[in-house]
């Protein structure tokens, strides 16, 4: 084993490897000279043209009637911004259905194995960074996977650093106690460290770049992982092979599937992510090619690659040192990418996992901390050298969240002049000429677009269920076809329930950025958290609120019926909130609804990580000493 050296704080760590990691300029192209000479394949042109121009053509095509429709006496202010509503909001949806189309069309293309070549062996550095999570989970899942690395064969040495944050002396103190545990069950040389900052300067960032200056040049690569992800040895050598076997590669980015909930909510996403996410993910790699992105985990990088072009700076700013680059791994890649190395996204790769948040609220409040770091990226869309494919991905995280309040509008829009003359605003008076009469929507154009743009939403959704019947995976998986077909069906009404709840708090998400109200920065509660109703109500109280207005405009003959359904979730939000949280698995009658193939057959990693927590569960050994 390698000569333990005592960090400064606490844990043991290898011998130093220093390496540079210097901050990058937005202003300036950056070009790295080590980068490899390559040129993109003109497959990925060809199916960027395949994903985008049906859904520039389709929003072209919605726009025309709208704007025809809207333009029977002269369209007024209001009227364009509804227009422009409607086409910001369509053309993502849009994008999604072709994004879907392209991955059916895609997805029974297997990757090919490179016949004859044998991957270089690597050192990687799987690491861990943490902050105040729950100490069994972490190293409970650590500790499975380099039992089932050990046991695996490959060409790669693989070494383990859990990269602690925490600030809570208590969780720290636990921490210590757990690596202790994870040192006496490996064997002697098993490759496993573990250190603490007493200051946890620029969060994971820092976290990362910290472990980068001190040890990285010892690793030709790093896998990053989350306190909740888990990785199958098989996915974690599948990801090193590749970045071996890719010298332009800086980037490889695994899809996690989300497993490990039994709530309501987090099984509506999971069962969500399994049929329908598994298409969207092929389509994206399909079109974004050597252009991907980065989530952040469950990823391999090429560490000098990313040491040399990917060191954060602060945000722009006009008075100053600016803030913190929160949703760093978007920029991070669009950096790499700038600099000559291609990002790519496999998803054919299986055994990559993390959980989902359990309820409504958790959900709601890491969207929260999602929307300040992404809509940052407005800031970050005139950064110098960047490809536009990586432009794009920042736009696209930002518009992920500003779509809510298009839709909020759109909604309040069209309720105020869906009901035709007993709208709220009605211009039918002679008295006055200078506004133009809004146009009447009939009953059979009001069902004919309502029939049309939901459709378009569940598009995706039963492309994902029809290729499940042309690819290898059987409904057995997911328990049957009967028992898929009534998950399905669960699935699509919880999700139009749901939908617009997290719609308001979308907005409410994106007013409190725009207000200057910064999220805390806090461990997600991802067993979920216990919510009181009170809490409850007070988190939802806009929700409430405004699923009342909607329902008494539509007694009053004032809101167009067709609302109806987003009325009725918003006036249910608190109990619809509370149900979120309902554990399946114990519930008579439930346990196997929405079940995905890892529940139904569970990978041996993730029953391995299970019986690991339980061990990390036991009465501990007392802590290491600190230094």
């Amino acid at each position: 084993m390698d000569r333990l050296t005592p960090f400064p704080g606490s844990g043991l760590m290898p011998a130093p490897a220093p390496l540079a990691h210097p901050v990058q300029s937005l202003r300036h192209p950056y070009r790295d000279p080590n980068a490899p000479l390559w040129q993109p394949s003109a497959v990925f042109q060809w199916r960027r043209l395949a994903a985008f121009l049906p859904a520039v053509i389709t929003t072209g095509v919605l726009a025309w009637a709208f704007g025809d429709w809207l333009s029977t006496n002269g369209i007024w202010w209001l009227e364009w911004v509804l227009l422009a509503f409607v086409v910001a909001t369509f053309f993502w949806i849009a994008l999604a259905m072709g994004t879907a189309t392209l991955g059916l069309a895609v997805h029974r293309k297997q990757k090919r194995a490179r016949a004859g070549v044998m991957p270089e062996p690597m050192r990687v550095a799987l690491l861990v960074p943490i902050y105040n999570e729950d100490t069994a989970e972490v190293f409970g899942n650590a500790s499975a996977m380099m039992s089932a690395l050990r046991v695996a064969r490959s060409a790669h040495r693989f070494e383990l650093f859990i990269l602690s944050d925490t600030q809570d002396s208590d969780i720290a103190m636990a921490e210590q106690r757990a690596y202790a545990t994870l040192r006496a069950t490996m064997p002697p040389d098993a490759p496993v460290w573990y250190r603490r900052r007493v200051q946890n300067t620029e969060r994971k960032v820092g976290n990362i770049a910290q472990w980068l200056e001190n040890w990285g040049g010892a690793y030709e690569a790093m896998l990053v992982l989350d306190a909740d992800s888990l990785m199958s040895p098989e996915a974690v050598i599948a990801l090193s092979d590749e970045m071996s076997l890719d010298p332009t590669a800086g980037l490889i980015q695994s899809a996690p599937l989300v497993v490990g909930s039994d709530t309501l909510f987090g099984r509506m996403q999971q069962f969500s992510a399994s049929v329908y996410g598994t298409l969207l993910s092929q389509g994206l790699a399909g079109w974004t090619g050597s252009e991907g992105n980065y989530w952040g985990h469950n990823a391999i990088l090429r560490t000098r690659a990313f040491a040399d072009c990917a060191g954060l700076p602060r945000m722009p700013s006009l008075r100053g040192k600016g803030g913190l680059i929160l949703s760093h791994d978007f920029v991070e890649a669009g950096l790499l990418r700038r600099a000559g190395w291609a990002v790519r996204f496999i998803p054919t790769i299986p055994g990559s996992f993390e959980e989902p948040p359990a309820t409504l609220i958790d959900y709601a409040l890491r969207d929260r901390r999602w929307c300040h770091g992404n809509l940052q990226h407005l800031s970050l869309l005139a950064t110098r050298g960047l490809h536009p494919v990586s432009r794009f991905h920042l736009f696209h995280g930002a518009m992920s969240y500003l779509l809510s309040p298009a839709w909020f509008g759109l909604l309040v829009i069209w309720a105020i002049l869906g009901n035709g003359q007993d709208s709220v605003i009605t211009y039918f008076s002679m008295e006055n000429p200078l506004y133009p009469v809004w146009p009447e929507m009939s009953r059979v154009s009001s069902v004919l677009i309502l029939l049309f743009m939901y459709g378009m939403l569940l598009a995706p959704k039963l492309l994902g269920a029809l290729a499940l019947g042309l690819e290898d995976r059987h409904m057995h998986r997911y328990g049957g076809g009967a028992r898929f077909a009534v998950s399905l069906v669960a699935e699509v009404l919880l999700s139009i329930l749901f939908s617009p709840i997290m719609m308001v708090q979308q907005v409410v998400a994106v007013l409190r950025t725009a207000i200057g109200i910064r999220p805390t920065w806090s461990p997600q509660a991802r067993k979920g958290g216990d919510y009181s109703p009170r809490t409850v109500l007070k988190f939802h109280a806009l929700e409430t609120v405004s699923g009342a207005l909607l329902a008494l405009g539509m007694m009053a003959g004032v809101v167009s019926l067709w609302l109806l359904p987003i009325a009725i979730s918003l006036v249910a939000a608190v109990p619809l909130s509370m149900i979120s949280g309902l554990r399946l698995d114990q519930r008579r009658g439930l346990a196997s609804l929405m079940a995905t193939p890892e529940m139904v057959d569970t990978p041996p990693i993730l029953q391995l990580a299970r019986n690991h927590r339980m061990m990390f569960r036991l009465p501990e050994s007392p802590p290491i000493a600190a230094e």
